[in-house]
């Protein structure tokens, strides 16, 4: 196949966009290489891409309609795997437009080039914070996800409703995955993890809200891209029991599906932070605060839809993920 990779540059990009490659098909990544975190992490990852001779990186910005365009128009792709982002939810508190051009106006260029393209499947990344204000769990598909409780949220949230209209009024296949805490080498500098390793070892305190009485869903990398990779060749088809008079938020009368991709295991924050301890060889000195607005208290992935679909089985517990990302942070930054 010949698939485009948005966001190649980034965390989960790189490692999709390598393990393609690996795989032996052809890649073109698109990245726009913008300062939310040090481009130089990006560089990095993106001249491990270059290695192979499969792989370009087309540096577009996708808020550029017409270079998106021409670069669907130019390599004849025949999937999508959309992960390219303004990301972070505390961010979105600050900066609310560049989740507007990104997630909203960056997705409507790359439905309507899908679109005019005759992309065979288009796989776009969702997120768990759509679950917002819901506390029942483990999240399912199933549940309604009207009550999103940050920007970041509501524009996955959109992404979903938009990739669902294109669905039903082009017949474009699409599946969204939300995905849950992604942790692992080569990760993003904003996520918790990374930024309390710095700090451990620095000696500096981190600061840990809702007092630390929080779970995350933490999943190791190489599962969410085994996840993507199964799901790229299952093209979703209309689901012929889906009816109007009782609509079923994970399944559609259109091209269309979403699927939680996460561990299935939530972990009790401090937990987490103990097994960073342990790995790195050192205590953290901890700043207790009050819940941060727009963060929820758990996540909880309930993945039986897609285990059932693909095969799908995360084998990475946290005892062995976290360790994994200490040994790539001591060796990529010499401490």
């Amino acid at each position: 196949m010949k698939i485009l990779v948005t966001g190649a540059a980034g965390f989960i990009g790189f490692f999709t966009a390598r393990r393609l490659l690996d795989e032996g098909h052809q890649v073109v990544g698109l990245d726009n290489f913008n300062d939310y975190y040090a481009a130089s992490l990006k560089e990095a990852r993106c001249a491990i891409l270059s290695r192979y001779a499969g792989f370009r990186m087309a540096r577009i910005d996708l808020k550029d309609a017409s270079s998106v365009d021409g670069l669907f128009a130019e390599s004849r792709f025949s999937h999508v795997i959309h992960l390219a982002a303004q990301a972070g939810v505390r961010y979105s508190l600050t900066n609310p437009r560049a989740y507007v051009e990104s997630n909203l106006a960056g997705f409507v260029n790359i439905l309507e080039s899908c679109r005019h393209h005759g992309i065979e499947h288009l796989v776009f990344a969702s997120s768990s914070s759509v679950y917002g204000a819901n506390t029942r769990v483990p999240f399912s598909v199933r549940h309604n996800v009207d009550h999103p409780i940050s920007l970041y949220a509501a524009t996955k949230k959109s992404n979903e409703l938009m990739a669902h209209c294109y669905a039903h009024l082009y017949g474009l296949p699409v599946t969204g995955l939300r995905f849950f805490t992604v942790y692992g080498p080569w990760g993003r500098p904003d996520m918790a993890y990374f930024s309390f390793t710095r700090a451990i070892l620095d000696g500096a305190s981190i600061d840990v809200y809702n007092n630390g009485d929080m779970r995350r869903d933490f999943t190791y990398i190489d599962d969410i891209v085994d996840g993507v990779c199964r799901v790229l060749a299952k093209k979703p088809a209309p689901d012929p029991a889906w009816s109007g008079l009782d609509p079923d938020p994970g399944t559609a009368a259109a091209p269309y599906r979403v699927y939680n991709i996460g561990n299935n295991a939530p972990v009790d924050l401090m937990e987490f932070i103990a097994l960073l301890e342990e790995s790195l060889g050192k205590k953290a000195v901890i700043n207790f605060l009050p819940m941060q607005a727009g963060d929820v208290k758990e996540t909880y992935a309930d993945i039986e839809d897609f285990a059932r679909e693909t095969g799908y089985a995360p084998r990475m517990p946290v005892e062995k993920g976290i360790p994994l990302f200490v040994k790539w942070y001591r060796e990529y930054y010499g401490v």
